[in-house]
């Protein structure tokens, strides 16, 4: 199914466009040359459209960073500014991980790109600080949460299996 959105294609790091970001920009062409048009108030700011729940595209990305896991867990539920997923991984780990704002936002830019969150243009409350960006998961990011949760629990299963228990405290 063809999303809403709007592409904004920038080189990755080491100068290669992701395959993702590849097949966003397929996806946008096309609706281009059908002569569909969408005003900027339909989209996103960032993300893309396509077969984005291809097993293999999601099989790429796994194992994920557990900074990434956390920030994907925060956006689960609901939207969120910068500082409330910091604060939101630091409550639901129990202080245990901290982000900071430049491994925060590091990680923010390097999840638009692969299509896992998207920022969203349109904010929910007018009292809310007009420079608060507010992010999203998008259905490929819900997608690869569950295939990380999957392998996690899988190893989990393992080392139960083998007798490995977690120490108590």
């Amino acid at each position: 199914m063809l999303q809403k959105i709007y592409v904004s294609l920038r080189p990755a790091p080491s100068g290669r466009t992701s395959t993702a970001a590849r097949a966003a920009a397929d996806g946008h062409e096309e609706a281009k040359r059908s002569g569909e048009h969408y005003g900027l108030d339909d989209y996103s700011r960032s993300g893309y459209s396509g077969d984005m729940d291809d097993p293999e595209l999601i099989e790429q990305l796994l194992p994920l960073p557990p900074t990434t896991f956390h920030i994907l867990l925060a956006l689960f539920e609901e939207e969120r500014h910068g500082y409330a997923i910091i604060q939101d991984v630091e409550a639901r780990t129990e202080g245990e991980l901290r982000l900071s704002a430049g491994t925060l936002y590091r990680s923010i830019a390097r999840l638009v790109e692969q299509g896992l969150i998207a920022e969203v243009t349109k904010r929910r409350m007018a009292g809310d600080d007009p420079r608060r960006r507010y992010y999203r998961l998008t259905p490929f990011g819900v997608a690869v949460a569950r295939a990380e949760t999957r392998r996690l629990s899988q190893l989990v299963r393992m080392a139960r299996a083998k007798g490995l228990k977690p120490e108590t405290a």
